[in-house]
């Protein structure tokens, strides 16, 4: 770790709180700081206060829990998408990463994250009922899950599929052109896109994971 005599207090308390961003060293923090302190006044307040706004005025949307301006977001409201397909992803950037190829039509349902008993996450701090809910009140045809190809991203996945499969639901995942182990948000688009083109049934898969020790 690099450490600096800073001249000044308001410098060194800047930087140590860009520092707290994730992957942002004290290195990485400092020529950001010093970056802003070379801007003008005014673009430094509205670069502040759109932070500010952002952290205030952000919404989840209250059907599938993306970020949102209105209570429902703009695919939940949008009467062009295929509301019998729900898309099951971690978090925002992955519908984002889905969005960006052009190859889904359907609405989601954010997580808020994966099971991982090693980080202290259960199912009950997953938006997990709120899916089965959906499910059980909505006309669903699919559900579609588009979880990281990791061991707690299969076990998250088993998980649900047990929850679901008690209802007239057809349930898939993607296709393995993501590879085991990678998270959704590093696909590239034109394999995550034909994942999605070519998923499968979520039960032909159970057999290959058992078999490869990453479902017990």
């Amino acid at each position: 770790m690099t450490f600096y005599n800073y001249p000044s207090k308001l410098l060194e308390q800047a930087v140590r709180e860009f520092a707290k961003l994730p992957g942002i060293g004290n290195k990485t923090a400092l020529r950001l700081v010093l970056y802003l302190l070379k801007q003008e006044t005014e673009d430094v307040e509205l670069f502040g206060q759109t932070i500010i706004e952002l952290k205030k005025n952000v919404k989840h949307c209250k059907i599938c829990r993306n970020i949102s301006d209105t209570d429902i977001c703009q695919i939940c409201s949008n009467k062009l998408r295929d509301h019998q397909t729900i898309c099951v992803v971690e978090n925002i950037r992955d519908v984002m990463s889905i969005e960006n190829t052009n190859q889904y039509n359907g609405v989601y349902h954010v997580l808020g994250g994966i099971i991982s008993p090693m980080d202290g996450i259960g199912p009950g701090d997953l938006f997990i009922d709120s899916l089965e809910k959906r499910v059980s009140e909505g006309d669903i045809h699919e559900i579609i899950l588009a979880l990281s190809t990791t061991m707690e991203g299969d076990t998250t996945n088993f998980y649900i599929y047990k929850r679901l499969n008690k209802y007239p639901v057809k349930i898939t995942t993607l296709a393995r052109g993501v590879a085991i182990g990678d998270e959704l948000e590093y696909a590239d688009e034109i394999t995550l896109g034909r994942s999605i083109i070519n998923r499968t049934p979520f039960d032909s898969t159970l057999a290959d994971r058992k078999k490869d020790g990453r479902l017990e």
